[in-house]
């Protein structure tokens, strides 16, 4: 139970200080590799997961893909997604994040067993909308997590699966990656 509370308070401070930068724009866009930053956010993710009975499943990463991004607002955005799926899923199911890249965008996805949402999803980015019974937040993080990928130059969007799940999705440029001088 502490550990519980301890990595919940971590993740409010971590948002809320994430919350407070987006506000101010994006102060701190920097090229970085996806592979890494999809490794750190999923070994703290990872601890959740095993919590709730939840198996997680990190599918490999392309090596060469780079985003140009707010690595840390971004970063709030996936532990965000990630805590709903984990939230929502039933135990003994799985949540899955991977990575799809074309040559100019990198699509960083989310799938969840939740048994699917009712209604269309593009109202789950309003402020305040809250659909499951659990109810624990403020219905805030959807919109944040609109709110952040927007000012990272991306789209966030959603799709589900009556009976099985859902898919989040953060849509963003891919930033060319230098290439390394021949000698």
């Amino acid at each position: 139970m502490l550990r519980r509370n301890l990595v919940a308070a971590r993740d409010l401070i971590g948002r809320s200080l994430a919350e407070v930068r987006l506000t101010h724009g994006i102060q701190n866009p920097v090229r970085f590799a996806v592979a890494s930053f999809i490794e750190e956010v999923a070994h703290a993710a990872s601890l959740e997961a095993n919590e709730r009975d939840i198996t997680f499943t990190v599918m490999p990463v392309e090596d060469g893909v780079a985003i140009e991004a707010d690595r840390q607002v971004l970063g709030s955005v996936i532990e965000n997604l990630l805590q709903n799926a984990f939230k929502f899923t039933r135990p003994r199911t799985t949540v899955t994040l991977r990575v799809a890249a074309s040559a100019d965008r990198v699509l960083i996805e989310i799938e969840d067993e939740c048994g699917g949402l009712p209604g269309e999803t593009a109202s789950l980015f309003r402020p305040f909308d809250q659909r499951g019974m659990d109810r624990s937040g403020l219905g805030l993080g959807l919109a944040y997590s609109r709110w952040a990928v927007e000012a990272n130059r991306g789209r966030i969007y959603a799709r589900t699966s009556p009976g099985k799940g859902c898919v989040f999705t953060v849509d963003l440029p891919r930033a060319a990656v230098p290439a390394v001088a021949l000698a």
